[in-house]
């Protein structure tokens, strides 16, 4: 455990230290997020945080590299490409922080970055459908990629607010984490030391050194540089968690296995992956095209039941993290025990979203919306 303690905290500090290096740098270059109709803050905010969330996971996997005991998860070269992968998409959102890219051009870059990290051997050699499934392994590739793309653009479209993707994907990546390290530990015989674990450690600590630079009011936005970064690596964790685990080794029993390895990993994306799902469907019903922007994600119809920024932040973060930590904990504690707590976590949840608006002081709301999600106040 120590040593993912050390890559958790080598990626931390390094991302805390370098977001203030990048805002310098956007304020100098021009990368700032100018306020459109559909968004929250008021002011121009520096972004690039997101080449700060790179370097600290860069700094974590070289450092990583030359530990002996996490040695031997790079043997196969899977980090390697990783690494290659997330760096091609901090570049191509970097590029478009700066100057703005089309949908098509930033699309090309993260099918370049899928397909690097696909042949660098991270991708789904199987499906855990109680036992594992093989599939052609041109079909296996193409899922690779989609997940990664879809992933992606999970995080994009879920970066609304400040502090909430970073936190989102922090929640996520501590949730793999946790499971990852204890499926390890189950084997015969056990070994902790994993790409998936690893991925979720480094994650985690880039996003938490990030998120005190990016709660509301946030000094730098994370950008396209650090959203795509983001999915990609939180793609790499659940394909790592999916395509690479023996079902028998999550739980003996044959339904619980069958369902726990692809629902632990939906349902710790959950969140972002229902917010980009129902945007397509809602802009394609509408005759949109299903990357044109609009106000109608989570964050927003938080902000328009009554919520102010930091109590739509918090949760949303708290939906994520009972979703995320209930549904590892059916793998690890006994179904009953595990159902009750998270269905006594949902209603918690549920009351406290429904509730709260109701007690809101003059002043904290930093925005009012309509029903269809426009400004009232622009």
């Amino acid at each position: 455990m120590r040593e993912y303690v050390y890559v958790f905290l080598i990626a931390l500090v390094t991302t805390y230290v370098c977001v203030p290096l990048m805002r310098s740098l956007a304020v100098r270059v021009g990368a700032f997020t100018e306020v459109r109709e559909r968004d929250v803050n008021v002011t121009p905010v520096p972004r690039l945080g997101g080449v700060a969330m790179f370097v600290g996971y860069a700094a974590a996997t070289l450092v990583a590299w030359r530990m002996p005991f996490l040695r031997q998860v790079f043997e196969t070269g899977e980090l390697v490409g990783v690494l290659v992968g997330a760096g091609v998409v901090c570049l191509v959102g970097a590029i478009d922080d700066v100057r703005e890219l089309d949908a098509l051009t930033k699309l090309a870059g993260q099918l370049v970055a899928a397909a690097i990290i696909a042949f660098a051997g991270v991708q789904f050699f199987s499906l855990p459908l109680g036992t594992v499934t093989v599939l052609p392994a041109p079909l296996l590739v193409l899922m690779t990629i989609f997940v990664v793309v879809l992933c992606i653009n999970a995080v994009n479209f879920i970066d609304g607010l400040d502090g909430l993707a970073a936190g989102l994907v922090a929640i996520a990546a501590i949730a793999f984490f946790i499971y990852s390290y204890l499926i390890s530990g189950s084997y015969a015989p056990p070994n902790v030391f994993s790409s998936a674990t690893f991925v979720s450690a480094a994650l985690a600590g880039s996003c938490l050194g990030f998120l005190p630079h990016n709660v509301f009011p946030a000094r730098l936005f994370m950008g396209d540089s650090g959203a795509l970064t983001l999915g990609l690596l939180l793609a790499v964790a659940t394909i790592l968690n999916v395509g690479q685990i023996n079902p028998e080794q999550v739980s003996a029993n044959q339904v619980a296995a069958t369902v726990l390895p692809l629902l632990v990993p939906i349902s710790i994306m959950l969140l972002p992956l229902l917010d980009v799902v129902w945007a397509v469907v809602r802009r394609t019903a509408r005759g949109q095209r299903p990357w044109h922007a609009d106000s109608q994600h989570l964050h927003h119809r938080m902000l328009q039941i009554g919520h102010g920024h930091r109590r739509a932040v918090l949760l949303l973060w708290l939906w994520a993290g009972v979703v995320a930590m209930g549904a590892v904990s059916f793998v690890f504690v006994p179904p009953l025990i595990a159902a009750a707590g998270g269905v006594a976590m949902l209603v918690v949840a549920a009351a406290l979203t429904t509730w709260l608006p109701r007690f809101s002081l003059p002043g904290h709301r930093p925005k009012e919306f309509d029903s269809s999600g426009r400004r009232l106040d622009a």
